[in-house]
């Protein structure tokens, strides 16, 4: 991503707020005042171009980009397993890398999801993920976007991410739509 282009949404942050340096993965504080630009609002959480860099803001810091923040998930009281899982799925569509407008299913980076009771009302999810390459700078914050978004389903009392790769990664996992997204098809 290349940061500003026309499409992008100018923002003047409207109070203090913690963001996560892309690619590097460093958290740090932006300053209330602080200019700059909305390149990518996806998932709930934006990614943002100021003075020359990329951030990363969650969903739950949008008011101070003036936007409304993702509304609460909601889960009938008798819901099965089943249903949670269709949520998880959900939840999983929703994580996106911040340089990358195509969420962490579509790329073909979540292998394995699994779900068991933990104690009564509560379960635990079992998530198996890679990353596009080993290396990636956003490894840790995206696994922590996947372990946060699924612990926000009720019920789910705790989300376990494992970061594998093996197998390793490769384009030929991407759904089509995402490979078309991405000119790769």
């Amino acid at each position: 991503m290349s940061g500003f282009s026309l499409s992008s949404e100018p923002f003047t942050l409207e109070r203090d707020c913690q963001a996560v340096m892309v690619p590097q993965g460093e958290v740090v504080s932006l300053p209330a005042g602080q200019i700059g630009y909305i390149t990518q609002a996806l998932g709930g959480s934006f990614t943002v171009y100021v003075e020359g860099n990329l951030f990363r803001i969650a969903g739950n810091d949008a008011d101070a980009l003036g936007k409304e923040p993702p509304p609460p998930i909601e889960l009938a009281s008798d819901a099965t397993d089943a249903d949670v899982e269709v949520l998880v799925w959900q939840q999983l569509r929703t994580v996106f890398d911040p340089e990358i407008p195509i969420n962490v299913v579509e790329l073909g980076l979540v292998y394995d999801v699994s779900i068991e009771q933990s104690e009564p009302e509560q379960r635990k999810v079992y998530v198996k993920m890679t990353l596009t390459a080993p290396g990636c700078g956003m490894g840790d914050i995206l696994v922590d976007d996947v372990r946060t978004k699924l612990e926000l389903i009720p019920t789910v009392g705790e989300a376990d991410v494992d970061l594998v790769f093996d197998p390793p990664w490769n384009h030929s996992m991407m759904s089509d739509a995402a490979k078309l997204e991405t000119g790769m098809l």
